[in-house]
């Protein structure tokens, strides 16, 4: 019996590694989803250290944390201007992107506690990155001479496919801040190719130096950034059918979109009683992390209120600053709801969102409609996917006016089909061989098993980008066709000289 134990320990150990996570992205969600799968690394017994922004509550012996606390304080002003994003042209808002994560990337790299640790430790088996447009990060990678992990937040989007050589069409994969979904009509095929191209064209002039001046300034020697896409042997994307459009995935690519989700809690008393009591059901609504509803403008703020003091319904309305002004009394605000156990109560009818990715994904997961009001990045398009798919509905929140948020919240709750279709995705979500989160596992441990995975990757990434779009098969097709035609011309002219002759000798 205890040699059976000693084996199966000796096994155990045999497959733990030293796993480096790098996430010192200073927003919460985003430290959120990387938290569940760097926690689940070390319950399964890997020594796992994280670069982070936020501080864990409950310590493990094989978890340890660089703690990034100061971009907190730098993110506190960049999140004001979020709503201003609202208002933005497309141009504006990609360049903003580019610029934004640029800034974050410097947030963490920029850090005395991680350049000490950079100085202080040599080996790690693999390091999973944060990828949020954050390519400089891959120079952890380089730095310990360790297979590399991209932990996407989003689903599969162009700028990190390209990183891979996953394909990603303008055709039928619609760009992150048009919020298209993939049925366009012509012109909305055009509008996202020449979307795509300024996308493509902001990274390479301006993201792309940048990132790779952060990467020589941070890890002085490694070669550029083109180089260290070949070691990725993975990218783990926040995404999958039951959210969002299908979409072309290598191998190396792979969905995992619920994986933070957790199995609901006991509510607070107060909150369950409130919840119980409600006998026309509740509407949640919050804004996010990282948007604050206590910064809408005062015509933003009473269109809201005004539109929920004519239901009968119960609002819980995630809100930091106390009480507002002017709060119905079905109206209850709190700072802080536990978002994922209240959705699972079967008394909410209906989630009101700013449309970002993780609250789509517990929403779809606990069957929950959904009303948008998107202000940025990738909210549009989530919310343009839940209306194509007939669980949802959004309103630009520039757009946003007690008219229109009333006539939609009526149009939700007293129309049932979007409730039966949330409860359809949720099965799907539900419907899968493994759970997101050891589906995310297999993966990593499957790159841990065979010393980075090469054989997952594909040859584009061999190939420049003129050689993946066949450009010089189409300029040697072109070449080969006007020497064609050149030979053509020169014979004709050589055969009809040869013809006037005989003729000329003939009249002769």
């Amino acid at each position: 019996m205890y040699l059976s134990i000693y084996l199966v320990l000796a096994i155990r150990l045999a497959d733990t590694a030293r796993i480096l996570g790098v996430c010192p992205i200073p927003s919460y969600s985003h430290f959120v989803l990387s938290n569940r799968i760097f926690k689940e690394l070390a319950r399964r017994g890997h020594d796992v250290t994280v670069i982070s922004a936020y501080s864990n509550d409950a310590p493990m012996d094989n978890f340890r944390e660089v703690l990034v606390t100061d971009a907190l304080d730098k993110m506190k002003a960049v999140a004001k201007t979020f709503y201003d994003q609202s208002d933005s042209n497309i141009i504006s808002k990609v360049m903003w992107m580019d610029k934004i994560t640029v800034e974050m990337s410097e947030f963490g790299l920029n850090n005395s506690n991680v350049t000490k640790f950079l100085r202080e430790h040599g080996h790690f088996d693999v390091v999973i990155t944060h990828q949020l447009k954050t390519d400089s990060y891959y120079g952890f990678c380089h730095h310990f001479k360790a297979p590399c992990i991209a932990l996407s937040p989003m689903s599969s989007i162009t700028w990190i496919s390209g990183s891979i050589g996953n394909p990603a069409p303008p055709s039928f994969v619609p760009q992150l801040v048009l919020g298209y979904t993939s049925v366009m009509n012509v012109w909305q095929r055009v509008h996202n190719t020449v979307i795509y191209a300024v996308v493509h064209l902001s990274y390479y002039l301006y993201s792309y130096p940048n990132h790779q001046d952060l990467l020589q300034k941070y890890f002085p020697g490694a070669p550029p950034l083109r180089e260290l896409y070949y070691n990725i042997s993975l990218v783990l994307f926040n995404g999958h059918m039951s959210i969002g459009d299908v979409a072309p995935l290598l191998p190396n690519a792979i969905d995992i979109a619920g994986y933070h989700v957790y199995p609901p809690k006991a509510l607070p008393e107060d909150l369950r009683h409130f919840l119980d009591s409600a006998r026309d059901g509740v509407i949640y609504f919050s804004m996010g992390s990282n948007l604050k509803g206590a910064d809408f403008s005062k015509e933003k703020k009473d269109a809201v209120l005004t539109a929920f003091s004519k239901l009968n319904h119960t609002v819980l309305w995630k809100w930091e600053n106390g009480t507002i002004p002017g709060q119905p009394k079905n109206v209850l605000v709190r700072p802080w709801f536990p978002q994922q156990d209240i959705l699972a109560h079967p008394n909410v009818v209906l989630v009101v969102t700013h449309g970002g990715l993780l609250s789509t994904i517990e929403s779809v997961y606990h069957g929950k409609p959904l009303l948008g009001l998107p202000v940025f990045a990738d909210q549009g398009l989530n919310m343009a996917m839940a209306q194509e798919a007939g669980y949802g509905r959004y309103i630009q929140f520039q757009d946003l006016n007690v008219e229109n948020f009333g006539s939609e919240l009526r149009e939700m709750l007293y129309n049932p089909s979007y409730g039966r279709v949330a409860k359809m995705r949720s099965k799907i979500m539900h419907d899968q061989p493994l759970s997101p989160l050891e589906k995310s596992m297999y993966w990593i441990e499957y790159v841990l098993r065979h010393k980075g995975a090469p054989h997952l990757k594909s040859s584009a990434m061999t190939l420049n980008w003129y050689q993946y779009l066949l450009w010089d098969g189409i300029f040697v097709g072109l070449g080969a066709l006007l020497l064609v035609v050149v030979l053509i011309r020169m014979l004709s002219k050589v055969f009809w000289g040869l013809g006037d002759i005989s003729m000329k000798k003939k009249r002769d």
